[in-house]
């Protein structure tokens, strides 16, 4: 298929296992994702920030549990209707315009990523998600992205 008819759909579809919820460098939130995910919380950003975020140079990311995933992974993502910017773009990152080998390191840990494609139509896909305006608006509203607990989910 040419990569200007491949969608983000094409290329991944959640299975809600949780791999991306785990894991080195931490989910990177904005001072928007805080407020959306405070107010969900019915917390204030600061009793937000103190009790779920830690310091990443100089910025905040989700602070992480003991075995590795994000403090709201509990075999669901319990913020899912909120979740960071960084999460619903997922797996659609910038990094993936400076090395597109990294799709496939992504790819090793998550079952919803479409490996069997070529690195040219790949990378003209991910570059039209990723730059421009109103694709990256439909990935980030798509109700993929918004898929609430899926019956038989715990």
């Amino acid at each position: 298929m040419p990569s200007n008819e491949l969608t983000a759909e094409d290329l991944f579809e959640c299975t809600q296992c949780g791999e991306c919820c785990k894991g080195f460098g931490g989910t990177y939130v904005s001072s928007e994702d805080i407020e959306r995910i405070a107010q969900f919380l019915n917390l204030s950003p600061d009793t937000f920030r103190r009790r779920y975020c830690a310091p990443s140079g100089d910025r905040l990311v989700l602070a992480q549990q003991d075995n590795g995933y994000c403090v709201f992974w509990d075999r669901i993502c319990t913020i899912h209707p909120v979740k960071p910017r960084m999460c619903r773009m997922w797996p659609f990152i910038p990094s993936l315009l400076k090395d597109i080998d990294n799709w496939w390191i992504m790819a090793d840990s998550c079952p919803g990523m479409r490996r069997n494609l070529d690195k040219a139509s790949l990378s003209a896909c991910l570059r039209r998600i990723i730059e421009d305006p109103g694709e990256r608006c439909r990935v980030l509203n798509s109700p993929q992205r918004r898929v609430e607990e899926r019956p038989g989910r715990p």
